[in-house]
């Protein structure tokens, strides 16, 4: 019943998620879902663990719906940590053999579309989605490019 209860709270919380993909995941902890469900943090937190849930997006682990909030750059709406990390991973993935984004031009970029966000941040969220700095990519880049000739 109490993994029931969850899970419901999730899909709930996360509706955005479900329809419009990882960029409309909301910032959410265990204390949100614990206060919804009338429930102790740490009982939704032993329900959660090793738990999966199958959903129009492919099969998540619970503990995936829990991400830490990145701030607004206006007074809007925190941004999801792994709706960050997407939109960097979109970024990079759009880039040419000329235009190979510096750490510092994705935060600009995240910057204009509302997100606050520090160099650093993105260096290490970069890093640990095993992506290489703007010098080994555009590097990459261009010898891909010259042996495409």
């Amino acid at each position: 019943k109490t993994i029931l209860k969850v899970a419901t709270e999730i899909v709930r919380q996360q509706d955005a998620f479900l329809v419009n993909g990882v960029r409309h995941l909301r910032p959410i902890n265990l204390g949100v879902i614990a206060d919804a469900i009338g429930m102790h943090e740490s009982t939704v937190s032993r329900a959660t663990a090793n738990k999966y849930m199958l959903t129009p997006r492919g099969v998540f682990e619970l503990r995936y719906f829990f991400t830490a909030a990145i701030a607004a750059t206006d007074a809007g709406d925190a941004h999801s940590s792994e709706a960050v990390r997407d939109r960097i991973r979109q970024l990079i993935e759009e880039e040419t053999v000329t235009d190979v984004l510096s750490d510092d031009a994705i935060v600009d970029r995240l910057h204009e579309s509302g997100v606050d966000i520090a160099r650093r941040t993105v260096a290490k969220y970069r890093e640990a989605m095993n992506i290489p700095s703007s010098v080994q990519r555009r590097r990459e880049k261009r010898a891909f490019a010259v042996a495409a000739r």
